[in-house]
């Protein structure tokens, strides 16, 4: 886990607890398990009118990965390069079909399988690029649930907020029952606003971050198996992708998902 995330939770969490208790307040007036419910169920219920379950599920699971170390777990484009080149240099291509077997990132196996095969490096780089494509369109739908769920929660939060006062109005002559009527209808709206600006909103921008860097380093990785296809020498190709930056049109992917 990229521990300077939990680092943010936490002081975000921990500045939002001390102001409550600057002035005496109670921490416990911050567990309003109503206001809780309407921001969570209303934004799941807006999220799936606009997305579907299925791509609701398809974000959870890139939780764990916008809190993942960055870079942990990916291989590295020069490392393998020059040992694809070597090892073409020294058996020819067919040679690569174990090291396809061994890698665990399926884009990967996919182009040296093809190179093994004898694909034409025109169709490999169609291939590969049509599969960066799928991979794309489907990482941005998931960053988009994100997004929708962090415009979706301060709207939530202002219903629970309506709806507490509504209690309020409905319970005048009981002075009772006025002040839990008032607690739901702020912290609903604290819920709301906190959950968009500290989980899913910081979520979105993260997934986007790492898919710019994914895309940049399929490309590569393409750009490379091509390459090799193509009987480049191998220290040429190691250099270029070096030297390579990432394309422009690679650079949207932190931009709007609106389109």
């Amino acid at each position: 886990m990229d521990w300077r995330s939990l680092i943010g939770i936490v002081v975000g969490v921990g500045a939002i607890a001390i102001a409550q208790g600057a002035d005496g307040g109670e921490l416990a007036a911050l567990l309003q398990p109503s206001g809780l419910a309407v921001v969570l169920g209303g934004t799941l219920g807006a999220l799936l009118l606009q997305c579907g379950p299925l791509r609701i599920v398809q974000a959870g699971k890139l939780l764990r990965q916008a809190y993942a170390t960055p870079g942990h777990g990916r291989p590295d484009v020069r490392t393998l390069v020059r040992s694809w080149g070597a090892t073409v240099r020294r058996s020819g291509a067919l040679a690569l079909d174990g090291a396809a077997r061994r890698i665990a990132d399926p884009f990967i196996a996919r182009g040296l399988r093809l190179l093994v095969d004898g694909v034409t490096p025109s169709r490999i780089g169609e291939i590969l690029d049509g599969d960066t494509a799928a991979f794309e369109m489907e990482r941005r739908q998931a960053i988009r649930v994100w997004e929708s769920a962090g415009g979706t929660a301060p709207t939530m939060g202002i219903l629970g907020a309506v709806l507490g006062l509504v209690q309020v109005m409905q319970h005048l002559s009981d002075p009772a029952r006025l002040g839990p009527g008032i607690a739901v209808a702020f912290v609903s709206t604290l819920y709301g606003v906190g959950f968009a600006n500290l989980l899913f909103l910081p979520v979105a921008n993260r997934l986007r971050e790492q898919l710019a860097q994914e895309l940049h380093e399929r490309d590569l990785f393409a750009e490379a198996i091509v390459a090799i296809a193509a009987g480049e020498p191998a220290h040429l190709i190691e250099e270029r992708v070096a030297a390579t930056p990432a394309a422009p049109r690679r650079k949207t992917a932190d931009a709007t998902l609106a389109r």
